[in-house]
C-alpha cells in the first residue's frame, strides 16, 4: 500500500508540473491510448468517467474538485496505467454528468455522495484508494465512513477536514451560510465568473506564463452554461454541513487510522493521526 501512495504522489507531481507548463517535464504518453471514456446510468442520472486498466490491479478511485471535472486527471492517469485501475468520474453539475436543474435534483454533498457510492457499485468496486482533491475529499470522506472496508489508503490533495484549513477567506463564505440571501450576490459571483476561474489557477504566481488558459477557460465556459450559478450556489451553502462534520471524519480516521498521504503546495508527509498503527507495505 504504501508502494500505490509513493508512486501516485511521484505521478501526480510529474502531471502537475507538466500542466503548469514547467520545463523538464517528461513526456506522457498518448491519453488515447490508454484511457477510455464511457457514461453508466445511476439513480436516473447519466454520470461520465475516465477510466484505464488494468482491471485487475488496484484501484485508485480519483475524486476531483470545484469546478473542474474528471478533466483534471487526465495528465495524471496516462503516468499510473500500467500498474494500477484508474476510475474518475463527474459528478452530476460536473463536466460530461448529467447537470438536471436545481428543482429537478437536490445538489449536496450527500446526494453527489450518493450517486457515487451507487457509481461504485455499478463498476463492481469492492475496494480502492480514494484520492481527494477538493470537493473530493467530503465525498470522499463520506463513501469511507459508509464503507470502510472498501478503503485501503487514502490520497489528499487540497481537502481538508479539520477548522484551521479555513482561513480568514472563508469569514464571508461563513457569513453566507448563515445568512444566504444577504451574501449570496458577495459570494457567488466569485465561484461563477471566469475571472475566478483565472484566479484559482494563478493565485499569486509571478510565472502565470507557464500556466495553460484553457483549464480556466474551460472551467468558465462550464460555470457560464444555464442553471450552473443555482447549481453551485446550492453546493457552496451545503458545505457547512461538511465542516459540522469534521470532528466526526477525525474520529473516523483515528479509528480506523487507513494509510494516508497529504499533498500540499511545499509539503508532502503522511497522516499525523494520534497513535499511529503500523501497516505494511503492499
Amino acid at each position: 500500500m504504501k508502494k500505490i501512495l509513493a508512486t501516485a504522489f511521484l505521478a501526480a507531481s510529474t502531471a502537475l508540473s507538466s500542466s503548469a507548463g514547467t520545463a523538464g517535464a517528461q513526456t506522457v504518453p498518448s491519453i488515447s491510448s490508454t484511457t477510455t471514456y464511457h457514461k453508466v446510468t445511476v439513480d436516473g442520472l447519466k454520470i461520465f468517467y475516465r477510466e484505464a486498466d488494468p482491471k485487475d490491479a488496484p484501484t485508485i478511485l480519483l475524486l476531483h474538485g470545484y469546478p473542474s471535472s474528471s478533466r483534471m486527471f487526465a495528465t495524471l492517469i496516462p503516468l499510473l496505467a500500467d500498474r494500477y485501475h484508474l476510475v474518475a468520474p463527474d459528478y452530476p453539475g460536473f463536466g460530461e454528468s448529467d447537470a438536471p436543474p436545481a428543482t429537478e435534483f437536490h445538489y449536496t454533498f450527500d446526494n453527489l455522495a450518493q450517486i457515487i457510492d451507487g457509481f461504485t457499485q455499478q463498476l463492481g468496486l469492492s475496494s480502492y484508494v480514494l484520492y481527494n482533491n477538493d470537493y473530493g475529499g467530503p465525498i470522499g470522506m463520506r463513501l469511507a465512513v459508509a464503507h470502510p472496508e472498501r478503503v485501503k489508503a487514502i490520497i489528499v490533495q487540497n481537502a481538508v477536514a479539520h477548522d484551521e484549513g479555513l482561513g480568514p477567506a472563508w469569514d464571508i463564505r461563513k457569513a453566507f451560510w448563515k445568512d444566504r440571501s444577504a451574501y449570496e450576490d458577495k459570494v457567488i459571483p466569485g465561484f461563477t465568473s471566469l475571472e475566478g476561474a483565472k484566479g484559482r489557477h494563478l493565485g499569486s504566481t509571478s510565472h502565470s506564463d507557464r500556466y495553460d488558459p484553457e483549464a480556466w477557460e474551460w472551467e468558465g465556459a462550464h460555470l457560464a452554461q444555464p442553471g450552473q450559478r443555482q447549481i453551485q450556489s446550492d453546493l457552496f451553502y451545503d458545505y457547512q454541513t461538511n465542516v459540522a462534520s469534521y470532528a466526526s471524519w477525525q474520529e473516523w480516521l483515528k479509528r480506523h487510522h487507513p494509510p494516508l498521504l497529504v499533498c500540499g503546495a511545499s509539503t508532502t508527509r503522511p497522516s499525523r493521526c494520534p497513535e499511529p498503527r503500523p501497516t505494511s507495505a503492499m
